[in-house]
């Protein structure tokens, strides 16, 4: 007895189970891109929450405290005092950009499985398999 379900023979069933195999793997990869978007834009909006919470507590506290310390400070010394925390703050903001610039370094590139995914397949292509 012949089966109805079974796939075509000859030349246009091998198109057939070609194209059905390549549609396939081109929906695995759409779906690996989705999932590595959504882990990358997660990623993103977690940064910065974190960095506009570490920025706005920072600000508060060194606002405070040059307030704090220029009111103790004497009438004649308030000038040097204000210099002096200009200068300790602007140095402080060169250290955050070049940490800020160390950990942007070193933060995994995008899609990097998606990548490689598509060099296993392009390397299998050309092996003939």
């Amino acid at each position: 007895m012949e089966n109805s379900t079974s796939s075509p023979t000859g030349l246009l069933g091998s198109f057939h189970v070609l194209g059905d195999t390549l549609l396939a793997t081109l929906q695995d990869r759409v779906t690996l891109i989705s999932v590595e978007l959504q882990e990358e834009k997660f990623r993103l909006i977690q940064t910065f929450v974190w960095i506009s919470a570490a920025v706005f507590a920072g600000m508060m506290m060194l606002t405070f405290a040059s307030l704090t310390l220029v009111y103790y400070c004497g009438e004649s010394s308030r000038l040097a005092v204000l210099g002096g925390l200009t200068l300790l703050y602007a140095g402080a903001l060169i250290a955050i950009v070049v940490l800020l610039r160390r950990f942007l370094a070193r933060q995994p590139k995008p899609f990097v499985a998606t990548l490689q995914e598509l060099g296993e397949d392009r390397a299998c292509i050309r092996r003939g398999n």
